[in-house]
C-alpha cells in the first residue's frame, strides 16, 4: 500500500524534494544554535573576545532569519504539494466512480462515497504533506543533535537517552489502538452523512407523513454512535499524549539531574549542562513531531485504505478487447433466450425471454409490479448483463460493442426523472453538449414545453432546483423528452413516464413521445394500458416470463393475462 501511496508524489517530486530539503536545512540550523551558545560560554566569554561574540550573535540572528524563510517555504509549498495530490486523488476517484457499473451503486450508500471524496481525502492530504516532513525533521534533528551531544559528553548523552526507547515503544503500541479507533470513527461519519442525505432528499415525504420525530430518532441513534466512537478515540488520544508528555518532561529531568551529578563528580563542565539543556529544547519539538507523525499516519493510512477499497472496485460491465462501435441500420432489438438475476440473489428476474423487436416499431411492455419490465429495458443499454442468453441490436451482440456507442444510440425517458441543480439550458445540453439555443427551443417545442419556458422571466436560464423541485412532474418529464430529442437516438425506451401524472400532462407527454418515436424503435413500459393501445405489439411479462404478445385487440380477444390487467383498471 505504501508503494501505491508514494506513486502520487511522482508528478510533484520537485516540490517534494524542495520541502524535504528545506526541512533538513532547518533541522541543521536548529542544531547549530546550542553549539554557538557553548562556544560563547566555553571560549569567547572567558577570553573576553567581544569581536567573536558579536560575530556569533550575528550568526544566531541569521539562523532565525533563515529558519523563518524555511518555515514559509515548508508551510506554503508543502501544503500546495498536499493540495495537488488531493486534487489528483479526488479526480481519479470521481472518474473511477463514473466507470463503475450500476451494481456497485445498488449496494453502496451515497453518503459513504461523499465521506471518501471529502473527509478521507483531506486526511490523506494532511498526511501526504506533514508525515514525511515531520519524519525527516525529527530524524535529522534528533540524530544531528545526538552526534554533537556525544562529542561533548558521552555519559550525559547516554543519561539523556533514557526516556527515548520507552517513548518509542509506547508510541508504537498505542499507535495500533489509535488506528482502530480512527477507522471506526470514519465509518460512523459516513453513516451520519448517509442518514442526513437521505433525510434531506426525502424531506417532502418526511413532512407529508409527519415523521420528523422518527427521522430525528434515527439520526440521533447514529449520532450517538458517532459520539461514543469519538469519545473512545479521544480517550485513547488523551492517554497517548499525556503519557508521552510525561516522558518529555522526564527528558528534562534526566538531563538536569544527570548533568548536575556529573558536574558534582567533575565529569562535565557547567557550560556542557547548559548546552545539553538547550539541546533538550531542540530535540523535544521533533519528539512532538513524531507523536503527531504517528497520529497523522494512522489517520491518513486508515483514510487511504478506504480510498483504495473504492479504487480496487472493478466495473461489473466492461468493454471487451477490440470492442466495436454500434452501427445502427434499422434498430432491431433481439432478446435471445435471456435470463437475469441480481448478483448474490437466488431470485430470477427474467426467465428465458426470447423476442425480436423490429426496427422502427413501437413495442409495449406490461405486467404486474416486479414482473421484470424495468430490468428488461435496463439490459438493452447494458446497465446490467444477462445471466444467460444475449441481447443484440441489428444482429450485433451488445457485449461486443463499446458501451459509449451503445448508449449514444439509446434514449431513456425514466419514470423518476433526474434533473441537475442547474438551469433548464444546462439540463437540456445533456442531450447535446454543443446544442445552440435554436436547437434547444426546437426540442422544447417538440416536447410541448416551449411556451412554458418562454413565459418564464429567465427562460432557458431558469434554475430548476435540486432534482428539479421547482418544476412539476409533467414539466420535468417533458424536459427529459426534450433532452432525448437533442440526443436524437435510433432506439427509445419510455419507462412508465406518465404513471404518476395528471391527465393533461399525460396527453402532452404522449403527444411529444409519439412525435419523438416516429421512425425509431420504441419500447414503452406502460402502467396505464390505455396509453399503449396503438402499439405495434404488446409484450406481457409475468414473474419474469414472457407469457403473451400481440396487438391490443388480439390480447383482449385472447382473454389471458393482458385482458385481466386491462379489466382491473378504471377507464370511466
Amino acid at each position: 500500500m505504501l508503494k501505491r501511496f508514494i506513486a502520487y508524489y511522482r508528478p510533484y517530486k520537485g516540490l517534494f524534494f524542495l520541502d524535504m530539503g528545506v526541512a533538513i536545512f532547518a533541522s541543521i540550523l536548529s542544531i547549530l544554535f546550542p553549539t554557538l551558545t557553548r562556544q560563547l560560554l566555553r571560549v569567547e566569554i572567558p577570553d573576553q573576545n567581544l569581536k567573536n561574540m558579536i560575530i556569533i550573535f550575528g550568526l544566531m540572528l541569521l539562523i532565525y532569519i533563515l529558519q523563518a524563510i524555511c518555515q514559509y517555504i515548508r508551510v506554503t509549498w508543502g501544503h500546495i504539494l498536499g493540495v495537488k495530490m488531493e486534487t489528483d486523488m479526488r479526480s481519479e476517484l470521481f472518474g473511477h466512480l463514473q466507470k463503475l457499473s450500476f451494481g456497485f451503486f445498488d449496494k453502496t450508500k451515497t453518503g459513504h462515497m461523499m465521506s471518501r471524496i471529502t473527509n478521507d481525502l483531506f486526511q490523506i492530504t494532511e498526511m501526504a504533506h506533514h508525515a514525511p516532513e515531520d519524519l525527516i525533521i525529527s530524524v535529522a534533528t534528533i540524530l544531528g543533535s545526538y552526534i554533537l551531544m556525544f562529542s561533548y559528553s558521552v555519559p550525559l548523552a547516554l543519561i539523556s537517552l533514557i526516556p527515548l526507547p520507552i517513548m518509542v515503544f509506547y508510541g508504537v503500541y498505542y499507535g495500533i489502538r489509535m488506528k482502530a479507533t480512527f477507522r471506526r470513527v470514519r465509518r460512523t461519519v459516513a453513516d451520519v452523512n448517509s442518514n442526513v442525505e437521505n433525510s434531506l432528499m426525502g424531506i417532502r415525504e418526511v413532512k407529508s407523513y409527519g415523521r420528523e420525530s422518527y427521522q430525528e430518532a434515527k439520526f440521533n441513534h447514529v449520532n450517538d454512535i458517532l459520539r461514543d466512537s469519538k469519545m473512545e478515540q479521544y480517550r485513547v488520544m488523551g492517554r497517548y499524549h499525556s503519557i508521552l508528555g510525561f516522558f518529555r518532561e522526564l527528558y528534562y529531568f534526566c538531563t538536569i539531574a544527570g548533568g548536575t551529578l556529573l558536574i558534582f563528580m567533575g565529569k562535565v563542565q557547567s557550560y556542557d549542562l547548559v548546552t545539553f539543556i538547550l539541546y533538550v529544547g531542540v530535540v523535544l519539538p521533533p519528539i512532538d513531531r513524531l507523536i503527531n507523525f504517528t497520529e497523522q499516519l494512522q489517520q491518513g493510512m486508515a483514510s487511504f485504505e478506504r480510498f483504495t477499497q473504492v479504487m480496487d472496485e472493478h466495473p461489473d460491465i466492461q468493454d471487451v478487447k477490440d470492442a466495436k462501435s454500434l452501427k445502427v441500420k434499422d434498430g432491431t432489438v433481439q432478446f435471445d433466450h435471456v435470463s437475469f438475476s441480481y448478483e448474490n440473489s437466488a431470485e430470477v428476474i427474467l426467465k428465458d425471454v426470447d423476442i425480436t423487436i423490429p426496427g422502427g416499431s413501437t413495442y409495449a411492455l406490461v405486467g404486474e409490479s416486479g414482473a421484470g419490465k424495468s430490468t428488461f429495458a435496463s439490459l438493452i443499454p447494458r446497465f446490467y448483463e444477462p445471466s444467460e442468453g444475449k441481447v443484440c441490436i441489428d444482429g450485433q451482440d451488445i457485449r461486443e460493442l463499446t458501451q459509449h456507442s451503445l448508449r449514444q444510440n439509446i434514449g431513456f425517458v425514466q419514470q423518476n426523472v433526474f434533473l441537475f441543480d442547474d438551469t433548464i439550458r444546462e439540463n437540456l445540453k445533456y442531450g447535446k453538449v454543443d446544442a445552440t439555443d435554436d436547437q434547444l427551443w426546437l426540442a422544447l417545442d417538440a416536447a410541448n414545453l416551449g411556451n412554458f419556458v418562454r413565459s418564464l422571466p429567465l427562460g432557458l436560464d431558469t434554475q430548476v432546483g435540486e432534482r428539479g423541485t421547482l418544476l412539476s412532474g409533467g414539466q420535468k418529464q417533458r424536459i427529459s423528452i426534450a433532452r432525448v430529442f437533442l440526443k436524437n437516438p435510433q432506439i427509445l425506451i419510455f419507462d412508465e413516464a406518465t404513471s404518476s401524472l395528471d391527465t393533461e400532462s399525460e396527453e402532452l407527454i404522449n403527444e411529444a413521445f409519439h412525435r419523438l418515436s416516429k421512425g425509431r424503435t420504441a419500447i414503452v413500459i406502460a402502467h396505464r394500458l390505455t396509453t399503449i393501445k396503438h402499439a405495434d405489439c404488446i409484450l406481457v411479462l409475468d414473474e419474469g416470463k414472457l407469457v403473451e404478445s400481440g396487438t391490443h385487440e388480439q390480447l383482449l380477444a385472447l382473454g389471458g393475462q393482458y385482458a385481466k390487467l386491462y379489466k382491473t383498471q378504471d377507464f370511466s
